[in-house]
């Protein structure tokens, strides 16, 4: 495993990190999944209070012994607090799920714009902070992001943070703080943690044209090694995490981040990202990256399985798309298909990709709740039992 140095304060980290969200909900698959990142070297695991359970999956895998060889990162969710008391109720209880009494690396969670920190800041959220410094609680302060170039540059300004987190990927290069904003940050001296290099996964599971571009270029490498070797290509960045939830994954992963070198791709490297982004441009749908932060609906609606199975259409086919589409949202208690939505745009005051949900998910139902959809969920119901 290579290591980079934190500029600000000396820490030596992984270059690959453990982005916890997609862990497995099995706790035994889990606890193994991570105790294996870090005996290989993984020393940087990032978590967040509102990944339902996810917090105590990860406080579980740090017993033993485990706490004291990583550097554990969780984040607190600007829109739960209203009040000075909400800093601690929040963040008690995130000791509490993970087993521990400091985070190393403690975020404010999709923070968007400078009016939502000063409205933190009117609240008390420095003072909270600092009491929590001086008592060892907290080592380090920074935030995720997941707004516009702009409004990261002034975000960056407005305090002396420790750390900052961004979505950076090779289809993002251009997107949300950018290039630029990774960058600026650098020249700040920041460490820069990215997240989504895999964009959800769906730098991945791509069409058959974006995977001849792979196929054709003069080394093989799968699509995902390809996209993880252009995030650590640049040397500004500290490290990424990556959502491993398989075995096979993180062991590939891991095989990666022994290989990857900064500043080593060609011309003709960067030339096959032009080509892979242009086509993957082409062929999106919808934006998203199955985060799950629009999530639950309150009418039902699974918004990320929506959205994958309009977005696989250009890789599967239209038929087999629509064969997943009936199965995801059928063979469950309760219906999750997208004609429930009631446009409440609950959803949309949280989404990170700033995707126009309910327009998207009308066009989910008009693609997929035709004139056989109503029919072919009444028979799985009452055959296969589901009610």
């Amino acid at each position: 495993m290579r290591y980079k140095v934190n500029p600000k304060n000396g820490d030596n980290l992984s270059i690959l990190g453990y982005g916890c969200m997609r862990l497995p909900r099995n706790e035994k698959e889990a606890v193994r999944l991570l105790r294996r990142a870090i005996d290989s070297g993984v020393n940087y695991l990032d978590t967040a209070y509102i990944y339902m359970g996810n917090e105590a999956l990860v406080g579980k895998a740090l017993e033993g012994g485990y706490r004291e060889r990583v550097k554990l990162a969780t984040k607190m969710p600007p829109y739960f607090v209203g009040k000075y008391e909400d800093f601690d109720k929040i963040f008690n209880a995130q000791l509490r799920n993970l087993k521990t009494d400091y985070i190393d690396y403690y975020l404010i969670h999709m923070l968007t714009d400078v009016k939502v920190w000063e409205r933190l800041k009117d609240i008390g959220l420095m003072r909270w902070f600092e009491e929590k410094r001086a008592k060892g609680q907290i080592c380090n302060l920074g935030f995720s992001y997941h707004g516009g170039g702009e409004s990261f540059v002034e975000l960056l300004d407005a305090y002396d943070w420790d750390f900052c987190m961004i979505q950076y990927n090779f289809y993002d290069e251009k997107n949300q703080a950018g290039r630029n904003g990774l960058e600026y940050a650098a020249r700040k001296g920041l460490p820069v943690m990215v997240m989504e290099p895999l964009r959800g996964g769906k730098l991945v599971n791509v069409s058959k044209q974006v995977n001849q571009v792979w196929e054709n270029a003069y080394v093989k490498r799968s699509p995902a090694e390809w996209a993880l070797r252009w995030v650590w290509n640049q040397p500004e960045v500290t490290l990424l995490l990556s959502g491993m939830n398989t075995m096979d994954t993180l062991n590939e992963n891991l095989r990666v981040a022994d290989a990857a070198e900064p500043e080593s791709f060609t011309e003709g490297d960067f030339a096959l990202f032009e080509e892979a982004r242009a086509l993957i441009a082409a062929s999106t749908k919808v934006p998203c990256t199955a985060c799950g932060y629009c999530m639950p609906c309150p009418r039902g609606v699974d918004i990320p399985t929506c959205f994958h199975a309009l977005n696989q259409i250009p890789i599967e086919g239209g038929t087999l798309s629509w064969t997943k589409y009936l199965m995801l949202t059928s063979m469950t208690a309760e219906t999750t298909c997208a004609s429930r939505c009631v446009k409440c745009g609950a959803c949309e005051a949280h989404c990170p990709q700033g995707i126009a949900i309910r327009e998207n998910l009308d066009i989910v139902k008009r693609t997929f709740e035709g004139p056989l959809y109503g029919p072919a969920r009444f028979i799985i119901k009452k055959f296969m039992r589901f009610n």
